[in-house]
């Protein structure tokens, strides 16, 4: 088969529904859309219950966002690994390697699992448990 032989099957494609267009062609006069009523004659808004109390405001109110909450990519200590020995770690090199998805980022290091490799880590924050594994490998960090 070619491309240009290509068809669409029988009924896979309908013809546009023309409302209000007379009595003949199905849905005319009223439109489809019935005698009088609020949804025969204007919009109505969405979530909108008829007066009822809607839904999204029955809901009861949960907690508090806070606006200048700090987003951080987490890194892990054996992340790490993968890097040299005596390499710097920057938040460039970390999205380089695909270990946060962008350099812009605050990165935050956790001491999940162990770290083999003496490197210098520079990121925005590290755990105290994560400061003490990367100087017990002879590497160090330095806070951005």
């Amino acid at each position: 088969m070619k491309l240009h032989e290509l068809k669409a099957s029988e009924g896979a494609r309908r013809n546009r529904s023309r409302v209000g267009r007379g009595t003949s062609a199905g849905n005319g006069k009223t439109a489809g859309r019935g005698q009088k009523g609020q949804k025969a004659r204007g919009k109505v808004r969405l979530g909108f219950e008829g007066g009822q109390m809607p839904l999204f405001r029955r809901m009861p109110k949960r907690g508090f966002t806070n606006i200048n909450r700090k987003e951080y990519a987490i890194v892990s200590l054996n992340d790490l690994n993968s890097f040299k020995d005596g390499a710097e770690i920057t938040p460039t090199t970390l999205a380089k390697s695909g270990l946060i998805k962008s350099d812009k980022a605050a990165v935050k290091l956790l001491a999940n699992g162990e770290i083999t490799k003496k490197v210098t880590v520079k990121v925005s924050k590290a755990s105290a448990a994560a400061k003490k594994a990367v100087e017990a490998a002879g590497g160090k960090i330095e806070v951005i």
